[in-house]
């Protein structure tokens, strides 16, 4: 069955808005990278950017924030799912305070991985960075709203982490460093052994609610598939392949620690097959294009070369399954938003 690119939108939309009358989430605390970063790049010293158009041209009258999109990224949808703020704010942005990050925040950096290396590729907040950014935010809502409401407020959040995939893309299939370090399967456990820290460490701070994100099938990203050109353009298996192996892995941590640690509730949203799907069946969802990106000539381009000046970018984003070559468009990101909060995320609306 084929939808229009609107309706779809709209369907989608509706839908979580529906689910999200039961909605027991106080707010929604992001970590991650670009899937998820809804501006903290613009405010570090990095040239991995995207706070000038045409980012953004679909996102309240045309105002580019940082998201990597043309409009909001999954988790502003999944916020708006659980009856909260349409947007999540960037911690790092001056134009909020306090008061605008009681029912959601983001310190995710665009550029980041599990690992520290991966963030020093490009000058991005670590993860570390960004648990130590969250300790300072603790504070200051304690000293906004009172010890107990904070208490209250950081038990009954919704924490989403999407992170990994510049690991391998920008660090381990980039660079010979930790690829002579560790195959590709040890690094994958280097990988979750840093998960499974972080994640902890959120429960000791009081995380009880936690989504932990799979890896998207990254070989089919518009940027691998034009660097695979002597072969058809067709995507990466060798990517794919450790993309689903490395969900696996986080799906074995996710049981172990919701078996260790009693009260933590942790799920995996894991986005594979429905990206999976909207790239093999695109016109199933409304789209027209799963191969390039809207931006630019949709094969290279993100970040600076994906600017207002390229005569290429296309019309309508709502045809296009990405952006520019590594992110989604807002549709595409609204389908994966949608397919988390009914399947890992639906837990979360009851109780």
């Amino acid at each position: 069955m084929s939808y229009k690119p609107i309706t779809l939108l709209l369907f989608a939309h509706l839908l979580l808005k529906i689910l999200a009358i039961h909605a027991k989430v106080s707010s929604i605390i992001v970590f991650g990278d670009s899937s998820v970063d809804s501006g903290n790049n613009n405010h570090i010293p990095t040239t991995l950017k995207s706070n000038f158009r045409p980012y953004g041209r679909d996102f309240n009258g045309g105002q580019p924030t940082g998201r990597f999109s043309n409009g909001r990224i999954a988790t502003d949808f999944i916020s708006d799912a659980f009856w909260l703020k349409p947007t999540v704010p960037a911690y790092l942005d001056p134009a909020y305070n306090i008061s605008d990050f009681v029912t959601g925040v983001c310190f995710a950096s665009a550029g980041t991985g599990y690992d520290n290396d991966t963030s020093n590729v490009l000058s991005v907040i670590p993860l570390w960075k960004e648990l130590e950014y969250f300790k300072e935010y603790q504070k200051r809502l304690k000293g906004y709203i009172g010890e107990e409401k904070a208490k209250n407020v950081l038990n009954e959040a919704l924490y989403l982490i999407s992170v990994g995939t510049n690991d391998f893309l920008e660090n381990y299939y980039a660079y010979p460093r930790r690829s002579s370090e560790f195959s590709v399967e040890n690094y994958q456990y280097f990988l979750a052994g840093i998960a499974r820290d972080f994640v902890l460490e959120l429960f000791q701070l009081g995380a009880r609610k936690i989504s932990l994100g799979g890896l998207p099938p990254m070989g089919c990203l518009p940027l691998e598939r034009a660097r695979n050109v002597m072969y058809g353009s067709k995507c990466i298996e060798e990517y794919n392949n450790v993309a689903k192996s490395f969900n696996e892995k986080l799906k074995e941590l996710v049981m172990k620690m919701n078996k260790e640690h009693e009260g933590i509730r942790l799920v995996l949203s894991n986005s594979y097959d429905i990206l999976s799907e909207i790239i093999q069946k695109p016109q199933s969802f409304g789209f027209d294009n799963a191969i390039t990106a809207c931006c630019a000539t949709g094969m290279f381009e993100m970040g600076y070369m994906c600017n207002i000046f390229n005569p290429f970018t296309c019309t309508d984003a709502h045809a296009y399954v990405f952006w520019d070559s590594f992110h989604p468009t807002e549709k595409t990101n609204a389908i994966v938003a949608q397919h988390a909060v009914k399947n890992s995320l639906v837990e979360f609306y009851y109780n």
